[in-house]
């Protein structure tokens, strides 16, 4: 094997790696996010936990963050305004990454 190969597989690896665990990491941040609404909308235990997998299979309706903005949002209503859950999403994000890292 040529080193063009290696690198070029070495490339390959990395990407996929990379990309597992931004997925990771999103799927974190959306469990900690439907945790954090549960808790707003007075849900505990199994229910917190149960809505907080409600919001991580809305991660899968389509790509971006607004299919999970838009479910956590109307779920919650008039509990929390666009730019407190907007920046619960960034929040969150940076405590999942170093959960996860």
């Amino acid at each position: 094997m040529s080193t063009f190969d290696d690198r070029e597989n070495a490339f390959e690896n990395k990407y996929a790696h990379d990309a597992e665990m931004q997925f990771k990491v999103e799927a974190r941040r959306n469990k900690l996010l439907g945790l954090w609404a549960a808790a707003l909308m007075g849900k505990d235990g199994e229910d917190a936990d149960a809505y907080a997998k409600e919001v991580v299979k809305a991660d899968f309706e389509e790509a971006g963050d607004e299919d999970v903005f838009r479910k956590v949002a109307g779920d919650l209503g008039h509990r929390a305004s666009e730019e407190t859950i907007r920046a619960q999403m960034t929040a969150l994000m940076i405590e999942a990454k170093g959960q996860l890292l």
